[in-house]
């Protein structure tokens, strides 16, 4: 019969890499947010907290209407449009009042922008309460 093998005949395998790549991840995202924290305005990062807020509230009413209910599916799709909507807006008006794309918003000011914003609101707004009912 034959014995139990040595443990020096057994592979031995690399060392992992795991914890180096979770380091390493979580140094690019402590850099990344430091960079975003610094070089950022506060009006951009007020509209970034907006999208974040929208983004939330749409999936919030996706899970809702998975788990809960969707019997008043116009409803679903009325809140869910405007709050896909409203994100495309703000993301809009935040590429245009970025100080970094002015050369392709030349023409526009971002008060401008701004109204533009408000005005595309209202309109959206109008639409999805129309489709309530």
């Amino acid at each position: 019969m034959a014995g139990p093998k040595s443990s020096s005949s057994t592979p031995k395998h690399a060392p992992s890499t795991k914890p180096a790549l979770s380091s390493q991840s979580s140094v690019a995202l402590q850099s990344l947010w430091s960079a975003y924290h610094d070089a950022t305005p506060s009006r951009l990062k007020f509209i970034d907290s907006f999208l974040v807020f929208l983004i939330l509230s749409g999936v919030i009413q996706f899970v809702y209407c998975v788990l809960v209910t969707s019997f008043p599916f116009n409803a679903f799709l009325a809140g869910f449009a405007s709050t896909v909507g409203q994100f495309v807006l703000t993301a809009s008006l935040r590429s245009q009042v970025n100080s970094v794309n002015r050369a392709l918003f030349k023409d526009v000011s971002p008060e401008r922008a701004f109204a533009d914003f408000v005005v595309g609101s209202v309109v959206l707004h109008f639409f999805v309460f129309n489709f309530l009912g």
